[in-house]
């Protein structure tokens, strides 16, 4: 008997032993990622600077894999919603989120059920975002300083619209008022549009966010008093950091996609590679560039090991600042 004709005796034998389904699973071939849609989940309400270039961002992501990537939005609690729904998914990648900063930050700050690093398979890490400080383009405040001085002048009465409790902008902002023993109101927004138009029309005197304030910025509706990146930002080159003006403070909160946890490795590959096409396509590139972003690409191995380590950052913060409430 030739090696040929023995390998189809056996193919059989073996098929015969498992029942007919056995056979016909082993007469098919292996079932292809993707078949249908993925749906992308945003921590944000749809409009909002971050969902416009996510949006862009998954049309291009369906080019490469072949099928849709669905954006469905869930917004509030600080960007932390879409944690709960991958805890629950099946992890067969048909559903991923994006991983904003808080969501590394919250657990520290209250007990709750998921864990960014437990339940979570990273994909890669797209970008990071430009903070700033911003007022309405009339207001008196010229400057931080100027801040601080109506905050020591009239305590509690300056009020700051950030997009949540325990966001990066919260977070800074509290460190900045309470190391100099200053307070103000703080009125937390879900989305960066809703929000600056909120501070565009004088209902909060402050509006503290991410890029989302580029068209209000450059459209001469606010005025931007400064800016948390490491360097100066080349879109507005006139606004000084946090950290040259002697505050200590660098925050950009690069984020980016993952999968629920047990998300098969060839899954991710596959998903990695869409989107790391996506990201660097030019068209996401100039959607980027409104909001003074760029890529900031990390493979997933990279990226799980910035996610573990922001994890361990995050609770030395929240210690430093006293933000934990009781476990119970």
């Amino acid at each position: 008997m030739t090696s040929l004709s023995r390998r189809r005796v056996v193919g059989s034998l073996a098929a015969l032993a498992f029942g007919p389904a056995a056979a016909h699973v082993m007469a098919q071939p292996p079932t292809s990622f993707p078949t249908r849609p993925v749906t992308l989940w945003v921590p944000w309400p749809a409009g909002g600077a971050t969902d416009l270039t996510m949006r862009v961002l998954a049309e291009l992501a369906s080019r490469q894999l072949g099928q849709k990537v669905l954006i469905e939005n869930r917004a509030g609690a600080g960007g932390t919603l879409v944690m709960p729904v991958l805890q629950q998914a099946a992890p067969d990648g048909y559903t991923i989120a994006q991983l904003p900063q808080p969501v590394f930050r919250a657990p520290h700050v209250q007990k709750l059920l998921w864990d960014p690093i437990r339940d979570t398979t990273p994909i890669l890490q797209l970008t990071g975002v430009t903070f700033g400080i911003v007022v309405t383009a009339g207001s008196p405040f010229k400057s931080l300083d100027d801040l601080f001085a109506f905050a020591k002048a009239h305590p509690g009465e300056l009020t700051v619209a950030t997009n949540g409790a325990g966001t990066t902008p919260h977070v800074v902002m509290d460190e900045l008022f309470d190391k100099r023993g200053l307070s103000y109101t703080h009125v937390p927004y879900k989305g960066t549009a809703e929000q600056m138009i909120a501070v565009s029309a004088g209902q909060v005197m402050v509006g503290v966010n991410s890029n989302g304030f580029a068209p209000f910025v450059d459209g001469g509706k606010l005025r931007l008093l400064v800016t948390f990146g490491e360097h100066r930002t080349r879109r507005w080159p006139q606004v000084p950091t946090l950290k040259e003006l002697g505050h200590g403070i660098v925050a950009m909160s690069p984020y980016g996609l993952a999968a629920p946890r047990g998300t098969p490795s060839a899954v991710i590959k596959v998903l990695h590679d869409a989107f790391k096409a996506a990201l660097l396509d030019p068209a996401h590139i100039a959607e980027l560039a409104k909001y003074d972003q760029e890529p900031a690409y990390l493979g997933s191995e990279d990226y799980g090991r910035v996610m573990k380590d922001t994890f361990a950052a995050e609770r030395r913060v929240v210690e430093r600042l006293g933000l934990a409430k009781a476990a119970q």
